[in-house]
């Protein structure tokens, strides 16, 4: 029988050089050093030897560096020199171009982690950019070095045993209608502590109180917004409560359900609304009074969204912000088994994010953000 092809086997496959990188790869230490001494004479406001009044600093002593760039690998002479301060003393410039302590240009990291993002594991992501690399040192722990630097339920391995953990997710809306992934925390339970835990560390990081939480109906998390926000503006998500009135309800009855449910959160206003709140009661409270009650536990949470500019409405009446990440969370874990640890888990989903893969677009109706704030109060 033919023997299967490995990765090693696979890893040593080469096209022959290609003359024109080769040629561009002898060229790059002399470019790189020229770019970054051009960099440094321009903070400096002049150049070796120059006797200028706009002298802002001087040269001193340079330092050789490794640097792995998509081109190949170079040992490059770093030029160094030191800036004046109001003080009348002197601090280290720090290049933009090649961050002091930078041995791969952002084009190599970027491959990195795409490469691992994807589903592809450390050793084969070293494998896989070996031939472009041209033998620089890329080890399992460089891999896993740049993609920690990124910083649902999986499937994690905790103390051992394989367990299922839940993450939560933030995403907040800039002033400017920008949607922004605030961070990804994992806990052994959706409780209101777990939650509370999420909330204190946004507060701590320096996020203000919001002009509006949109929310689903986790118990543990509206106690929480209670206690960290007390007056904050809530907003249950109309789709999770459609959820709770179906599963009491027989299935025959779900289409009639849904259209007199839309009637309440799709109407033109929120006078409308509660008319087809009290409707929607009459109707519904003797076949199944299990169905009213439900809808009573979201109270007028449920109607928020009236209360802002009708441009925003679509955007927050749900949370489809977070179920889109969510989504696209659990289509990425499809390709792993088990994760290692909750670190990793969380380096993984993050990745995704900070790789540029999940993007947001901007929340309608952001030009008319600056009404929000009177709105709400």
């Amino acid at each position: 029988m033919q023997e299967p092809i490995r990765d090693e086997a696979a890893s040593e496959i080469t096209l022959g050089p290609d003359p024109l990188s080769e040629a561009l790869r002898s060229q790059l230490r002399e470019r790189i050093e020229r770019i970054i001494r051009e960099e440094l004479y321009a903070a400096l406001g002049a150049g070796p030897y120059e006797r200028t009044p706009e002298r802002r600093g001087y040269l001193h002593s340079p330092r050789e560096r490794t640097l792995t760039t998509a081109e190949g690998t170079a040992t490059i002479t770093v030029p160094r020199g030191r800036l004046f301060t109001p003080e009348g003393g002197s601090e280290e410039w720090q290049s933009r171009l090649l961050p002091r302590y930078a041995r791969r240009t952002r084009e190599v990291d970027a491959a990195l982690i795409g490469l691992y993002l994807s589903g592809t594991n450390t050793r084969r992501v070293k494998l896989a950019l070996k031939p472009l690399l041209k033998g620089a040192p890329l080890s399992k722990s460089t891999v896993s070095r740049v993609v920690a630097g990124l910083q649902v339920w999986l499937r994690v391995r905790l103390a051992k045993k394989i367990e299922k953990l839940p993450v939560a997710v933030a995403v907040g809306v800039r002033e400017d209608g920008t949607k922004v992934l605030l961070g990804l925390w994992a806990y052994a339970s959706e409780g209101r502590a777990a939650w509370g835990g999420v909330l204190e560390d946004l507060a701590a990081r320096g996020l203000p109180i919001p002009a509006l939480v949109v929310i689903d109906g986790s118990k543990g998390l509206r106690g929480a917004v209670s206690e960290c926000w007390p007056q904050v503006a809530v907003q249950r998500c109309t789709v999770h409560k459609l959820r709770n009135l179906e599963a009491h309800a027989p299935k025959r009855l779900h289409d009639e359900l849904r259209e007199d449910y839309r009637e309440i959160v799709y109407a033109e206003d929120e006078k409308a609304a509660r008319r087809a709140w009290l409707k929607f009661t009459t109707q519904w409270k003797k076949r199944c009074p299990a169905v009213v009650e439900s809808l009573g536990e979201a109270g007028d949470e449920l109607l928020t969204f009236y209360r802002f500019p009708e441009s925003q409405w679509k955007g927050l009446r749900t949370t489809n912000i977070v179920e889109r990440v969510i989504e696209e969370f659990r289509r990425r874990v499809k390709t792993q088994a088990v994760l290692p640890s909750a670190d990793s888990a969380l380096l993984l989903l993050y990745g995704l994010a900070a790789s540029g893969q999940l993007r947001f677009r901007k929340l309608d109706g952001y030009q008319e953000l600056d009404q929000v704030g009177r709105v709400a109060a």
